[in-house]
This record gives structure tokens, C-alpha cells and sequence, in this order.
């Protein structure tokens, strides 16, 4: 609910600072007085479009601040924490800043806010009604939720939701499957010819690297057959290096147990010698077995290589590359030939799930057909003590074309009205008369306020054109509204502001010669009982104003 309002430098308002209660408020003045300033103030916190003209004179700037203490789950916190603003369960301020050359600013818990932000904070917080306002019900957009929430259907509305997403991800499954057929099929015959081309070539892994390593070999086989060969012989002329070194060993061995174990290291040295130079002339014979001259492999070797890297080249890839390539290529290719059978398979799918949502769908629309029937009813048992008792009110449930359904179902749902017999029904924001407009909101909100609970609702305009019982009847409505919720009325009914709870004068005043301001007084019981019983007399309050005074207060 609005915890306070504080107000500086709007018009006739210097400085202003409210607090509120729940239950039912009104505000009672003179006309002109500056009802309409508070409205205007509240609808400003609230992200209304700024006006200059609202700065009052001299001044730099107007700041409002409304304070808010919603429960910790709420629409309005829930809009705040996806926009990263943590309010921890505090307080909300809403707090907005318009300067005198037009400039605006708004916070919320003094972290900046777009305008925009703060009126979808506001529209979860306050409902205005009165003769220029938009918001809550005068908003088709909101007339589903309303109706759904009067028929308890918050169940299916879910269950609902998650039929549709599954609808929406066959849809976007056979939707992708499709695109991947329709450039698959397009690109078929350069998909085969590529396939077709790397098959041949048969690419191997790791294959780049071995080819050049043999190139290189290749290359600069007669060096290296030179080399060999010239090593070789260099081993095999020297009498048997082997032998020399075996026989060295052996002469040393015969006398190494009388040199007291020095020349043990020796004897070792000349073992490990004899056997590595056997090795080496062992693999130096085989290497030189293996390096083949033959001028084809080079011309053969150096082919493979070359058509590997124009492969690569031609088609963006590292040579190393080219195996997989190939083989996703035929992935590709196999999945456009049972392509048809999928996407066939994918198409019975979406249809089987956009089947499951339209059955669940239309289960939703006959419980909102029979639910808008009852609240017809019951709307229409409110209109005539509110002196509408020849209009209708009808709530209006067709099907939409299929682009527009959604998670919510099939459904437009809005609230109409017609005012005079014979007359078709309207939207409601095209009703006429701010006063009878004002009454229609009021009369659905009785039927609303238990399935539809808004935390503050405002009234203006709500006894425009009535007087005597009928506005007892809106004076008694809004009291039983405010049973449950948070009720502010501006009036200039005497049987409206006795229903109040609370009770606030609005008056000017001449602060200092040639400066008027605005002021607002919270008033007592006694002060009440005046209040009422000036409204009923006019300037000279009597004893018999009095008197009805305290009985319309007693009611």
C-alpha cells in the first residue's frame, strides 16, 4: 500500500508530507482548492509524463516521493530484481525529479531508473480512476489476467504455458531441420563432387608431415648414401675395430685382479665400446638398405604431398584437416538423403504438439466463457444502486487469429459497456461520461476485490453527476472496497466522505501576503463530523447539518 506521499514545489504546494493508513481515504475541499495536485503528484512518482508547468513558481525543480511497503513476493519487486535493483524487502521509494526547463529524472531507492521502468513499477503498485486516466482496467491488456484471476484459472494458464513451449520448440525443431535440408539440397551437387574428390584422395591423418619427412630424405639421398658408405668403410679398415677393442678387453682382464680393482673401469669402457661400435655398424647397414634412390618415389612422394596441400587450400582447411573433412562431407550427405524421412517425422511432431495446445487451449476458453457469464452477472447487480441500472456489461471472449496466440491461449478477452439501452457495447475507455466511467471501474472492483487484489486504488470523479442514495451506494462500495484494500477517493459527496476512514482536507491558504499554497490536513473525528456537515450546508455549518452529519457517518 502508499505508506506516504511527500511533495515539494508542484504549483500551490510548497511542502507536503503525507502518511496513510489502510482502508478507505478521502479528500474533501473546496473546488480549486488542489485536490487535483495530489492526484497529479502521486500519478508523477507513479511515471506519468512530466510537465514543466507543474514546477511551482520560483522554483528550480518539483521532487515527489512515494513510499511503498509491498509484501517481499510482488510483481513490482519482481520487475525491480530483473533489472539487477535489489530492494532486500525494504521499502520501495519511488522518487521522481522534474526540473523547470522540463528535464526529468526517477529513482527508485535512489538508483536511477528509466521513466519507463518506473511506470511499469507503478502500474503493479496504484490503479487510477478518474476521467483522464489509462491505467489498470481502462487497459485491454490487463482485461485476461482480470478475468482469469476471477475464474481461479492460474492452474491452466500454467499448464497452458507449457504446452505452448513445447508446441513453439517442435515448431522451431522442424523450422531448423528444414533450413538444413533446403541449403543442404542446394549445395548437393558440390557436396558429392567434394566427397566424391576427397574419397579419391583418400587423406590420412598426420600423412603431411611423414611426406615431407620423406621428401627431405629424398631429397638428399645421394649425401647420405655417400656419407653411409664413407662411414662404413672407415669401420670395416681399421682391422676389425670390434676384434682390437674385444682383444684389448681381454688382455687386461688376465691381470686386472692383480691392479687392485683399477682397471675394472677400463675393462668396462672397452666392453661398452666393442658392443656400441658393433650396433652402429649394424644399423649403419640397415639404413643404408632402406634409403631408395629411385627417382619415381621422389616424383611419386612429392604428388601426394602437393595434391594434399591444393586439397587443403581449395577448400580452407589444414592438410591435417582433409580426413574429417571428408568425412563430415559424407555426414552430410547421408543425412540429405534420409533428410525427407526427418523432416517428415519432425512435421508429425509439431503437428501431434500444436494439436495437444489447441485441445488444452480451448479447455481454457470454455472456463473463461463460463467465467466471464458470472462476472457479467455480478457486475451487472452493482450498476443500477450506482444509478447505471440501463447499461450492460459485457465481457467479451473471441478467438484470435493464430498469429496471435501465445502462453495465454487462444483468447482476446475485453471488458465492453453500453450506457443506453439499444446502443452496442464499447470499450470502456469509450465511455462518455468520466463519472459514469469511474462507476464502472468501482463496480468491477467490488467483484474483482477478492480474486484481483491491487494493493492502492484511486478514485476521481467517482460521485461526478450524483447525489442523495446513489452516492450512499458509491459511498458504501467504497467502504466495503476498502475492507481489503488500500482506497483513496476524491470527492465532493457528503455520503462518499462519511464512508471514510480516514478523512483529508485539501485548502488554500495565503502563507504570507501575495503567496497562496496548498495544504492538507488529516482530520479527527470531530473535524470530520464539520467537514461532512459543511459539505451537506454550504459556509454556514448548522445544527441540523450537524446532525445529518452524524447520521450519514453513522451508515
Amino acid at each position: 500500500m502508499l505508506a506516504s506521499l511527500s511533495i515539494r514545489d508542484v504549483v500551490l504546494i510548497e511542502k507536503l508530507d503525507l502518511a496513510f493508513d489502510p482502508g478507505l481515504s478521502v479528500f474533501t475541499g473546496e473546488t480549486g482548492a488542489g485536490k487535483s495536485i495530489l492526484l497529479d503528484s502521486l500519478s508523477l512518482a507513479l511515471g506519468a509524463r512530466a510537465d514543466s508547468s507543474l514546477v511551482r513558481h520560483g522554483s528550480a525543480q518539483l521532487t515527489v516521493i512515494a513510499e511503498f511497503d509491498p509484501p517481499a513476493v510482488h510483481p513490482a519487486r519482481a520487475i525491480l530484481a530483473e533489472q539487477d535493483i535489489d530492494t532486500d524487502g525494504q521499502p520501495l521509494l519511488l522518487r521522481r525529479v522534474v526540473s523547470a526547463d522540463g528535464r526529468s529524472k526517477a529513482y527508485v531507492n535512489d538508483q536511477p531508473v528509466s521513466v519507463g521502468l518506473l511506470r511499469k513499477v507503478g502500474d503493479e503498485l496504484v490503479e487510477i480512476h478518474g476521467q483522464f486516466e489509462s491505467h489498470g482496467l481502462m487497459d485491454q491488456a490487463t482485461h485476461r489476467p482480470v478475468l482469469d484471476a476471477f475464474a481461479a484459472n492460474s492452474g491452466q494458464v500454467q499448464a497452458l504455458g507449457q504446452v505452448w513451449n513445447g508446441w513453439r520448440q517442435a515448431a522451431q525443431a522442424r523450422i531448423e531441420a528444414e533450413t538444413r535440408l533446403k541449403q543442404a539440397r542446394a549445395e548437393e551437387d558440390y557436396l558429392r563432387h567434394a566427397h566424391d574428390e576427397l574419397a579419391a584422395l583418400a587423406p590420412r591423418p598426420a600423412e603431411e608431415a611423414q611426406l615431407a619427412e620423406t621428401r627431405a630424405m629424398l631429397q638428399h639421398g645421394e649425401k647420405l648414401v655417400e656419407a653411409i658408405n664413407a662411414a662404413g668403410a672407415a669401420l670395416s679398415g681399421r682391422a676389425e675395430v670390434e676384434q682390437a677393442l674385444r682383444s684389448a678387453q681381454r688382455l687386461l682382464e688376465r691381470v686386472a685382479d692383480r691392479a687392485g680393482g683399477k682397471l675394472a673401469p677400463v675393462i668396462a669402457a672397452l666392453d661398452r665400446a666393442a658392443f656400441e661400435t658393433a650396433e652402429a655398424i649394424g644399423l649403419l647397414e640397415r639404413v643404408s638398405a632402406e634409403i631408395d634412390l629411385d627417382p619415381g618415389r621422389l616424383e611419386k612422394v612429392e604428388e601426394r604431398l602437393f595434391a594434399l596441400r591444393a586439397a587443403a587450400r581449395k577448400h580452407g582447411v589444414a592438410v591435417d584437416e582433409l580426413a574429417a573433412l571428408k568425412d563430415d562431407l559424407a555426414s552430410r550427405l547421408a543425412a540429405l538423403d534420409g533428410g525427407g524421412d526427418d523432416l517428415a517425422r519432425l512435421a508429425r511432431a509439431e503437428q501431434a504438439a500444436r494439436a495437444a495446445y489447441v485441445e488444452a487451449a480451448r479447455r481454457l476458453s470454455a472456463t473463461r466463457s463460463q467465467a466471464a457469464a458470472l462476472l457479467d452477472q455480478a457486475v451487472a447487480a452493482e450498476l443500477p444502486p450506482l444509478k447505471l441500472d440501463k447499461a450492460r456489461f459485457v465481457t467479451r471472449v473471441t478467438t484470435a487469429a493464430e498469429s496471435a496466440w501465445g502462453p495465454h491461449g487462444l483468447d482476446e478477452i475485453e471488458f465492453l459497456v453500453a450506457t443506453n439501452p439499444g446502443s452496442p457495447p464499447a470499450p470502456l475507455g469509450k465511455v462518455a461520461s468520466g463519472g459514469e466511467l469511474s462507476r464502472f471501474m468501482l463496480a468491477l472492483k467490488v467483484v474483482l476485490a477478492k480474486s484481483q487484489p491491487t494493493p492502492t486504488i484511486v478514485f476521481d470523479e467517482v460521485d461526478s453527476g450524483i447525489g442523495g442514495a446513489v452516492a450512499a451506494a458509491v459511498g458504501d462500495r467504497l467502504a466495503r472496497l476498502g475492507q481489503g484494500l488500500q482506497v483513496l477517493v476524491v470527492t465532493h459527496s457528503p455520503q462518499v466522505a462519511a464512508q471514510g476512514a480516514h478523512h483529508y482536507r485539501v485548502a488554500k491558504h495565503e502563507a504570507t501576503p501575495g503567496k497562496v499554497l496548498t495544504a492538507v490536513e488529516r482530520l479527527s473525528a470531530a473535524e470530520r463530523r464539520e467537514e461532512v456537515a459543511r459539505m451537506l450546508a454550504g459556509e454556514n455549518v448548522t445544527d441540523q447539518a450537524r446532525a445529518a452529519a452524524d447520521s450519514l457517518m453513522r451508515l
